[in-house]
């Protein structure tokens, strides 16, 4: 199947008429797009209208946003069969540069958009364009003095942009001639401007001083911190007429910089934040749709048929439908879909739908188990409270409620960036400095004794023996529940069926639902599983405090009917 419109659209020499055919070919649904893709086509549609006015603050320049599209089609290929011919911009592209490049401010007439967020599948010539964009801010953008940077996670990955920028450079002598380029080994440099372009990658902390004028992060899905996101969106504010461009694939880790950003984007898209300067698309599949068609491949690859070839892709879709252990992968990088572990164990949209407004005062007095999982002295600790109700068809249901502790020093390391915002919003709460505050976590589990009719508190003794043994010698029901595959295996395999069955209900704690995607299933020659997590930033430990909290209940899915005190039994009581 090819790209439709695509031949159409391509006739006219007139990008931003491109542009336009492009938009109408989205809102007529003659080309598939998610909800992201119309809601930034709608969003550039209502802007039109509602700043056509002589006094609004911004104006729309059908010239601006051509000059850079023309001046990227100057540009020759640098690679496959195309290497040597210039480039023609694709539709969907024309849309994006002349919508960000047209956008001028009219108090003084600088560009608009200072920030763009793209988020696209692998193969669809992100890297290509990129660097089409950052030769132009080097050379033909009228900024004096510009400083242009590619950034990535290592030195390889961040060459990608500069390295086939400097390709287009070398193959094209008109651009050295014109613009006095010189192409040096590790950078780019126009004498005449004093303008300069380099691959960076480091961390955050060695990049201070940047003045940026344009700065291009690639892949921004694969920084594990946050630190070089924040440098350069700094930097740019030294500048008049900046860019912090960001363009990337979809990626597993849903508490990384490259999530908050996609996340600030799909609220400006949606109209419920409100940020003039934050351009974003992200081009994916829908919530519903069958990601094993070829049809959801069109939706997701703007360029299919382009530079995603079917032949090449289709395969790559059979053996992810046909091993479950590839499926992730594929729908991450083939179809922009953000699946967090590379093996999550959890059907993570069945999880999302058991999200409910609870709030847990509503259960004072109710017995209810506590699952406990201590992380180490300056880590995660989870607490998990668990209540069984019933549901209108009789059958047991479980509400769930998640209480995180950090302290502050793991926050200000910045591993995983969301720390310090969920603290801000109360969805982690901070403990003490470089430790765990154990004393506070042993007041709130009395607190809970009274607050609740606890019937037991499950812990891993592992960090916790002096806590647990604290409690239970005022008369707390602690009991001592082993991390062991045989301790796990049955709750965690039960917890899944719960949850795929519609009897999990919990309060949507952002935290803990990162962790829950986070979690991978190890499973040994008995088919018996285990939790695991793919790297130490991910962590699981608020799911692992569920498994023991549920535990506790699990007479109830082999509907022995016994009385649970006799349950414990076979668990050691302190």
């Amino acid at each position: 199947m090819t790209n439709p419109m695509r031949e159409a659209t391509l006739q006219t020499s007139d990008h931003y008429a491109k542009a336009k055919a492009y938009e109408d070919a989205i809102l007529s649904g003659k080309i598939p797009a998610c909800i992201y893709v119309k809601q930034a086509i709608r969003r550039q549609r209502d802007d039109l209208k509602r700043w056509s006015k002589p006094d609004s603050p911004f104006y729309f320049d059908k010239a601006e946003g051509n000059r850079v599209c023309k001046f990227i089609e100057l540009l020759p290929h640098t690679k496959g069969a195309l290497r040597g011919q210039k480039i023609k911009l694709e539709p969907w592209q024309c849309w994006i540069l002349t919508t960000i490049f047209g956008w001028r401010r009219r108090s003084d007439n600088r560009r608009r958009f200072g920030r763009v967020y793209i988020e696209v599948p692998r193969g669809n010539g992100k890297s290509s364009l990129s660097s089409g964009v950052a030769l132009y801010c080097l050379l033909a953008d009228r900024e004096p003095g510009a400083e242009v940077y590619s950034f990535a996670t290592t030195r390889d990955q961040a060459g990608i942009v500069f390295g086939d920028a400097k390709q287009m450079a070398m193959m094209c002598l008109p651009l050295q001639k014109k613009f006095g380029l010189q192409v040096l080994a590790k950078a780019l440099y126009v004498p005449g401007t004093n303008s300069t372009f380099q691959a960076k990658s480091a961390e955050g902390s060695t990049l201070d001083g940047l003045n940026t004028h344009f700065a291009c992060i690639d892949e921004l899905h694969a920084h594990k911190t946050r630190a070089v996101y924040d440098v350069v969106e700094t930097s740019i504010g030294k500048r008049l007429n900046p860019i912090l461009w960001v363009i990337t694939t979809a990626g597993f880790d849903t508490a990384g910089i490259c999530y908050e950003v996609r996340t600030m984007v799909r609220e400006v898209l949606a109209k419920t934040v409100e940020d003039e300067t934050q351009f974003g698309i992200i081009y994916t599949i829908d919530e519903g749709d069958d990601w094993k068609t070829e049809a959801a491949l069109i939706k997701a690859n703007p360029n299919w048929g382009v530079s995603v070839m079917p032949k090449m892709v289709l395969p790559l879709q059979l053996k992810a439908i046909t091993l479950a252990s590839a499926a992730n992968n594929f729908k991450t990088k083939h179809l922009d879909v953000w699946c967090q572990a590379g093996a999550a164990w959890m059907d993570m949209t069945a999880w999302h739908k058991g999200e409910r407004t609870v709030d847990l005062d509503d259960f004072e007095g109710r017995p209810c188990v506590i699952g406990l999982d201590l992380g180490a002295k300056n880590d995660l600790t989870a607490k998990v409270y668990v209540f069984k109700t019933e549901g209108d068809d009789g059958r047991p249901r479980y509400q769930v409620f998640s209480r995180l502790y950090l302290p502050q020093t793991a926050i200000d390391k910045g591993t995983v960036s969301q720390y310090s915002g969920w603290a801000d919003t109360g969805v982690i709460q901070v403990t003490g400095g470089a430790m765990t505050d154990l004393t506070r976590i042993e007041e709130e589990l009395r607190e809970d004794l009274s607050r609740f009719d606890v019937q037991a508190i499950a812990y891993d003794p592992w960090q916790a023996t002096q806590l647990a043994n604290d409690l239970s010698e005022d008369g707390a029901p602690m009991v001592e529940y082993r991390n062991t595959v045989q301790n796990v295996s049955e709750p965690m395999k039960w917890l899944e069926a719960l949850v795929q069955d519609g009897r999990i209900d919990h309060d949507g704690n952002p935290a803990m639902t990162w962790m829950m995607g986070n979690v991978v299933a190890k499973v040994d020659a008995k088919d018996n599983i285990f939790p695991r997590k793919e790297r130490y930033e991910s962590k699981i430990d608020g799911p692992v405090a569920l498994i023991y909290a549920l535990a506790m209940y699990l007479s109830d899915r082999e509907d022995s009917g016994g009385d649970f005190d006799e349950f414990l039994d076979d668990i050691i009581v302190i």
